[in-house]
């Protein structure tokens, strides 16, 4: 039984490196999502002022306030899942290089690694393709 119960183990390794490999997707995409909208706003906010400029008259407090506070919010969401997604890369990162992450227990010696390729001969000029 001590075959299965290592199978069993195995299995559930893969999968919790499975779900965090899904859990830290899912946080890229919504750290990419928030940067997009953080950039949408600042967009947003470079095109009132602009436009404000072009017509010679100044910004409105209110409308200037409301695009920063927004863009404000924006960065600050995307700074979040950012960091969510810093610390699940390292959470990852040091899953990885734990002692279960090599089998250490292998009755066969380690595989030699493969001789150094050459490099492929030169193209004769004078031959057609």
């Amino acid at each position: 039984m001590a075959l299965w119960d290592k199978v069993r183990q195995e299995l559930d390794r893969a999968g919790k490196a499975a779900q965090g490999a899904l859990d830290e997707g899912k946080i890229r995409l919504e750290a990419f999502r928030a940067r997009q909208l953080a950039d949408k706003a600042a967009q947003a906010l470079g095109y009132a002022v602009y436009r404000a400029r072009a017509a010679g008259v100044e910004l409105q407090p209110d409308s200037l306030e409301r695009l920063c506070d927004t863009l404000g919010a924006r960065e600050a969401e995307a700074a979040r899942y950012e960091e969510q997604l810093r610390a699940a890369t390292e959470r990852r990162e040091a899953g990885a290089a734990g002692p279960d992450s090599t089998y250490t227990s292998s009755p066969y010696p380690p595989a030699e690694p493969p001789p150094p390729a050459s490099p492929p001969p030169a193209a004769d000029p004078h031959q057609p393709l």
